[in-house]
């Protein structure tokens, strides 16, 4: 399931038109169901329980832990996770810290 601000939810056909902009995308699993289940192309996974502290990252170091630019406050960003209910909270998280 994927959540964006403004639409709570995505369908995967309105996620593959989004990531033809500049849309960062974020699957918010843990490591070992990107292991079981695969990685979506595009996406960079940071787990929910990082989350937080990734979004305050320098952005130096989270170019470096991540392999993606750090996105700004303003930037589109949607998060992805397996049922709906991670991505709500990282949507939240994102949200509370200052994204818009």
């Amino acid at each position: 399931r994927l959540c964006a601000g403004g639409a709570p939810s995505l369908s995967y056909q309105e996620l593959k038109d989004l990531k033809k902009t500049n849309v960062l995308h974020i699957d918010v699993r843990e490591r070992w169901e990107i292991d079981r289940f695969g990685k979506i192309p595009a996406s960079i996974n940071i787990p929910l329980g990082e989350l937080v502290e990734a979004l305050q990252m320098d952005p130096v170091e989270f170019k470096e832990q991540y392999s993606q630019k750090m996105p700004s406050k303003s930037d589109p960003v949607v998060f992805s996770c397996l049922a709906g209910t991670r991505s709500k909270q990282a949507l939240g998280f994102a949200m509370s810290l200052g994204f818009s």
